[in-house]
């Protein structure tokens, strides 16, 4: 058993974690707890460190109920004086983003208001992580992926063409939120759910791919993607 500090306003917190050999699996995705890294398909996933412990807490006891109390006490100790009400919401919010988790439809953090939380998934542990996969400039097309947001929103504007494209990104520059609405409201930007399968299908300009909606609402529908919205599976 090891220890680790996190900061969180200024003072630090105490958690233990399971063992350096000692890694998660669940679903398409990988947790090594010692380095406070999240994997899906073998590409790192952005998450601060207070998300991931709660994460490893988690599944160190699938199934069961880890209450708020008891998060509390592992990783806030007595003496740090913060908002552990609000300090505890905002990682349980980041870590289901990491996740693509709905709070009222999870597939793996269930909450138990007033109580805590309770990872319902299946677990299975490792010996080693799989570490990120580069894949190289223009090898893209032809091959699945999963749409991500590294602003952490459940659902990423997905233009129909370049031109829409150009118009989403002159709009965004200029924050007409309205203007963006528009453009959804006309069907020229799609919102498509974080986690929907993708097929790339072309590569029309370096860094953007043309694709197709493999699932959800808007199966079917071929749209424009960047790069970095675009995580192999």
């Amino acid at each position: 058993m090891i220890y680790l500090g996190h900061a969180l306003g200024g003072f630090a917190a105490v958690t233990s974690i399971p063992s350096e050999s000692t890694v998660f699996k669940f679903g398409a995705f990988e947790l090594d707890p010692r380095a406070g890294e999240l994997f899906k398909g073998g590409s790192k996933i952005r998450l601060q460190q207070q998300p991931a412990t709660i994460l490893a807490i988690l599944l160190e006891q699938p199934g069961q109920v880890v209450t708020r109390e008891e998060l509390r006490k592992r990783i806030w100790p007595a003496d740090t004086f913060v908002d552990f009400d609000h300090g505890l919401n905002a990682a349980i919010k980041k870590l289901r983003q990491a996740l693509c988790d709905e709070p009222h439809k999870p597939r793996y953090i269930e909450t138990l208001p007033r109580k805590g939380y309770r990872f319902i998934g299946t677990v299975e542990k490792a010996e080693s992580v799989a570490r990120r996969v580069e894949i190289p400039k223009g090898s893209l097309v032809g091959g699945t992926f999963e749409l991500h947001s590294d602003s952490g929103s459940h659902y990423v504007l997905m233009p129909v063409d370049e031109e829409s494209m150009k118009e989403k990104d002159r709009l965004e520059a200029v924050k007409d939120d309205l203007g963006v609405s528009l453009l959804v409201g006309s069907n020229k930007v799609l919102l498509v759910k974080c986690g929907t399968r993708v097929k790339a299908l072309d590569g029309p300009a370096p860094g953007t791919y043309e694709v197709r909606v493999l699932e959800g609402e808007h199966v079917g529908a071929t749209v424009v993607a960047v790069e970095k919205l675009l995580r192999p599976i």
